[in-house]
């Protein structure tokens, strides 16, 4: 049964929204000691790289329109085949660098679609 693309990008927004939830008011520092929350934002991050794939593969126009979504899934696809060279500093980049981009991108798509 094939999902509707507003349930992906819900999917996408709130892995985002959970990832800036588990690390608002912390440091790099912070969560490089904190094996939890670096367990559950990589988790967030595959989620969110999966849920672009399969998206992508039903509603290519629209997922085009979320300019790092192919970066996101090679991010993806590195946490999960490559977990081993993943770099604490390199998560914290894209945490405050960009999510804020994706989750601009998917409201507007939401937006557009009548959420």
């Amino acid at each position: 049964m094939q999902r509707d693309l507003r349930a992906y990008l819900s999917d996408i927004e709130q892995a985002a929204r959970d990832i800036v939830n588990f690390t608002t008011g912390s440091s790099l520092e912070q969560y490089a000691a904190n094996k939890m929350m670096r367990m559950a934002v990589e988790r967030e991050f595959s989620i969110i790289g999966e849920a672009i794939v399969r998206a992508r593969e039903t509603f290519p126009e629209v997922m085009d329109k979320i300019g790092s979504a192919h970066a996101i899934v090679g991010f993806r696809n590195r946490l999960v085949h490559g977990y081993e060279t993943i770099r604490d500093e390199t998560v914290w980049e894209a945490i405050q660098k960009s999510l804020p981009t994706l989750l601009g991108d998917v409201g507007r798509l939401l937006d557009q679609l009548g959420r």
